[in-house]
């Protein structure tokens, strides 16, 4: 699933492409038929991100003046739609004229130079602004957004038994922190995720938050997440191809790259944890 950076620069991305043109909207796959219907033709406003959601605001076609010229143009109200990508969610892009669909597309837009298919995703709905005040409210500060209140995530955190690794991963006490950043924040705090969130003392949780605040946005800059301090940007590979060179994740069993110690792997609520033994005791 991916990392609020990339949901965040997605949302820069598409603002680029799209914002202040007028839309072709439809759903080829249906299921999202009726919906595309009524955004079909309007203008599209912004595309924001809130953790790893997307929403998008489409302001209403502004009809053309009657014959006198007396009537002034008005903007119908605006229409917001959510996104959740989920495991499976993608965008691709096409140049235009786009080809036919292939696959279960669920919502293409079309603007004036380039056109975009969503495929697969978690959710794909429209919302009213009530619906994006309700997910806002239960998503914890995003540290990708100026209004973040870090102090929400902080008391939710120390007054919590749960593992601080399970804590760092709930949305609801951090939004847009995904398995990669959770690993690797811990690790360069030095901080055990199995030890529980009322231990975590104030100082270690600026830390983690100014950590978050300077790697997150590395990572909607440059579209890839990088973590190595220059002192160990070195020695072994990324884990995959193309992914980026990490301390801890997906390197169970070999040598941390600061002390050398095996890394160390468990299941940890239902999700992948890895980290260093002897850096975080």
């Amino acid at each position: 699933m991916p990392e609020g950076h990339a949901l965040h620069r997605l949302a820069r991305r598409q603002q680029q492409q799209f914002g202040g043109q007028r839309l072709q909207v439809s759903s080829p796959q249906g299921r999202f038929g009726p919906e595309a219907a009524l955004l079909d033709g309007l203008v599209f406003r912004a595309a924001d991100a809130w953790g790893k959601h997307l929403i998008y605001t489409f302001g209403g076609p502004e009809p053309d003046p009657d014959e006198a010229g007396s009537r002034p143009a008005r903007t119908a109200a605006p229409r917001l739609v959510h996104i959740h990508l989920g495991i499976y969610g993608a965008f691709t892009e096409e140049d235009l004229p786009m080809p036919e669909p292939t696959g279960q597309v669920r919502l293409r837009m079309v603007g004036d130079t380039m056109g975009l298919d969503l495929r697969g995703p978690n959710a794909c709905e429209l919302y009213t602004p009530h619906d994006l005040e309700a997910l806002i409210g239960r998503l914890g500060p995003d540290p990708l957004r100026a209004d973040a209140d870090p102090g929400r995530a902080q008391a939710a955190i120390a007054r919590s038994r749960r593992p601080i690794g399970s804590l760092l991963m709930d949305q609801k006490v951090i939004a847009g922190v995904g398995n990669i950043y959770r690993a690797e924040v811990l690790f360069r705090a030095g901080i055990d995720p199995l030890r529980p969130g009322t231990s975590v003392t104030g100082a270690e949780f600026e830390e983690i938050w100014a950590d978050l605040l300077a790697l997150m946005p590395v990572g909607v800059e440059h579209g890839r997440i990088h973590v190595i301090r220059p002192e160990h940007d070195h020695g072994a590979p990324a884990y995959a191809p193309d992914r980026p060179r990490t301390y801890v994740y997906r390197r169970a069993g070999e040598p941390c790259r600061v002390c050398g110690a095996p890394i160390a792997w468990r299941e940890l609520e239902g999700r992948n944890l890895f980290w260093c033994p002897g850096c975080q005791k």
